[in-house]
């Protein structure tokens, strides 16, 4: 279970550790191009994508006699996603004004939760029932079509479509670097950002409520799975289709909700909440034997990740500064994505000593760390913001 989460997550891996050099070429160092600043890498990357997703189909008895190449698709494969990922989010941070970026992120998770609800329930049907084959064929096609429709989205209306279009002088002087970093000096800025005291205090309890998450609910599919003899595709689709339906309603309604009280009042409500449901749902384990109770844990718990997604993103754009925030944000996406996966590799190993349960009560008390952090810092950038209003005052004065 943890080498097939591991592999499936290999481009965060490639992400943590090539993700700075791979930022300072791509999105915050060249970005001079009439197709846009940030559109040619995204395009890049989803075409490599593609191939590689289409080396996939000669892939033949993946099970028994190409595990191996299989593995290279993947990883293959996951370089190029984690190019994409970044690139898309770079261009998000740099596009969006303030006060809309709790409605982006509602957007871009509910566009997420749809891609993976049809691919976890869809995918592992077919899977299962007809072929890896077909699987893999209709997995490609449909990259196909996306990445197709891709080449016609813009970031503005008078960028040019493809490289060999007609040519405006003014595109040039428009994406002109505005900040000519150097890599050294780049890097300098990168930490100093993301080691400030602000960051540290607001970034650890939403890790710590991300690794909770992916501890607990690893160790939930897998009692499901092997104690209540649930079979895979049931918790597929319920963890997919069912609990989507629900889900990116919620979604919307929370980045509406970040825009209009502020992300970081959201995320206390929504760190709450996550605590409210880790406790309550560990102690009741005497009931998740009937399968009504254990459903409605399941459907709950897919809507924890994306409330905490919707409230935490718009908090983690608001730690960026001006002409790095392409790295940084990239960089707080995957200390995320690389605490879901440690999260899973720790979770596989407690479930060979405890119960789900005494798991889930841990990541309970977890989450109550992580809310006690989030108060004392709040508390502490509140306290530093009076001090500066009364000393912007005393000057006027």
């Amino acid at each position: 279970m943890d080498s097939s989460i591991c592999l499936g997550s290999t481009d965060w891996y490639e992400e943590i550790f090539l993700k700075k050099i791979r930022n300072y070429f791509s999105k915050d160092r060249y970005q001079s191009s009439s197709m846009g600043r940030r559109r040619p890498w995204i395009i890049f990357s989803q075409i490599c994508a593609l191939f590689a997703s289409f080396g996939l189909l000669f892939v033949h008895d993946p099970v028994t006699k190409s595990l191996k190449t299989l593995v290279i698709a993947f990883f293959i494969h996951s370089i190029f996603a984690s190019i994409q990922d970044a690139s898309v989010d770079a261009q998000a941070i740099t596009m969006i004004r303030k006060d809309e970026r709790g409605k982006l992120n509602s957007f871009m998770r509910a566009g997420f939760l749809i891609g993976s609800s049809i691919g976890s329930a869809g995918l592992s049907w077919i899977l299962r029932n007809i072929g890896y084959f077909q699987a893999a064929l209709i997995n490609s096609i449909v990259l196909f079509l996306f990445t197709l429709l891709t080449f016609f989205i813009k970031e503005k209306s008078d960028d040019q479509l493809f490289p060999c279009s007609k040519k405006r002088k003014s595109r040039k002087d428009i994406y002109q670097q505005t900040m000519n970093y150097s890599i050294g000096k780049l890097f300098h800025e990168l930490f100093r950002s993301l080691f400030s005291k602000e960051s540290i205090r607001l970034v650890c309890p939403i890790l710590i409520v991300y690794l909770s998450q992916s501890i607990f609910i690893r160790a939930y599919n897998i009692h499901l799975i092997k104690v209540l003899h649930w079979s895979d595709t049931s918790v597929s689709i319920l963890s997919g289709t069912w609990g989507t339906l629900i889900v990116i309603l919620v979604v919307l309604l929370t980045g509406y909700l970040s825009d209009r009280i502020g992300s970081r009042r959201l995320l206390i409500v929504v760190v709450i909440i996550h605590g409210i449901y880790m406790f309550t749902v560990n102690l009741i384990t005497s009931f998740w034997y009937k399968k009504s109770i254990a459903t409605i844990v399941l459907i709950l718990w897919s809507m924890m990740d994306p409330l905490l997604s919707s409230a935490s993103m718009p908090v983690l754009m608001s730690l960026c500064h001006q002409h790095i925030e392409g790295s940084q944000f990239t960089t707080y996406m995957s200390m995320v994505n690389l605490s879901d996966l440690f999260g899973s590799f720790l979770s596989g190993h407690l479930q060979n000593r405890f119960q789900a349960n005494f798991i889930g009560l841990g990541c309970a008390f977890s989450i109550l760390i992580a809310f006690f952090i989030l108060i004392i810092s709040l508390y502490f950038e509140r306290k530093h913001r009076i001090i500066h209003e009364k000393l912007e005052k005393n000057i006027l004065i």
